[in-house]
Order: C-alpha cells, then structure tokens, then sequence
C-alpha cells in the first residue's frame, strides 16, 4: 500500500512558477513508476508527465514538454514536478500517481495503482 500527499499547489500569475511535491509513505516508493495527470473543471483527467522507477527516463504530454520538469528523490520518498512559464490552460487539480507495473504504460491512467488527493493549481491571466 503507498499513499500520496501532493502539496505546493496555488495562485500564480501567467508566466509564473510552481513546484508540486508528492510524498509517498511506504518502503516500496522506488519501485514504483510515478506520473502527474491533472483535471480541469468540465474537462477529462489528461496525463501531463511520468518517470520511471529509477528515475533515468521521463515522459511529457506536449502542452508541456520544455515548461514542465519531473524528478524524483528515491531517499525521501518524493517526486516533484516543476512548472514554470505557467499558462491559464494549466488551471486544473493536479494528481500525483504511483504505477507499480513492470510493463506498462505510464501516460496510461489506468495503469496506475494508488493516487493522490490532489492539489490546485490556478493560473490567473
């Protein structure tokens, strides 16, 4: 069992900066794949951004490859997603997920086995 608190969510200004942080319980964090997928009002959940469980290799939905950054620290149990040059389209709940899958699609919500509460992020224009 793994559960997830994201924090570092809030209100920013167009072009500003956030950094979420997911902290993870458990022993078994580095074995598991880690994602961030959001959701919008009135909108389906979408996949933003993945990592696997090693940390070498990292996934980004287009809207944010090149703003948005993903890492992950093994010894403190924590991803974390930087995100700068902040648009009002990235308003949404942000949800951090673990996927504990050897094979398996990390862009895929399905394929993810424990998620976060999740936490606001507001960009005003």
């Amino acid at each position: 069992q793994v559960q997830l608190v994201e924090s570092g969510g809030g209100l920013v200004q167009t072009g500003g900066s956030l950094r979420l942080s997911c902290a993870a319980s458990g022993r078994t964090f580095s074995r598991n794949g880690m994602g961030w997928f959001r959701q919008a009002p009135g909108k389906e959940r979408e996949f933003v951004t993945a990592i696997t469980r090693d940390g070498y290799t990292t996934f980004y939905a287009d809207s944010v490859k090149g703003r948005f950054t993903i890492s992950r620290d093994n010894a403190k149990n924590t991803v974390y997603l930087q995100m700068n040059s902040l648009k009002p389209e990235d308003t949404a709940v942000y949800y951090c997920a673990a996927n504990s899958k050897y094979y398996t699609d990390l862009s895929e919500g399905r394929e993810y086995d424990y998620w976060g509460q999740g936490t606001q992020v507001t960009v005003s224009s």
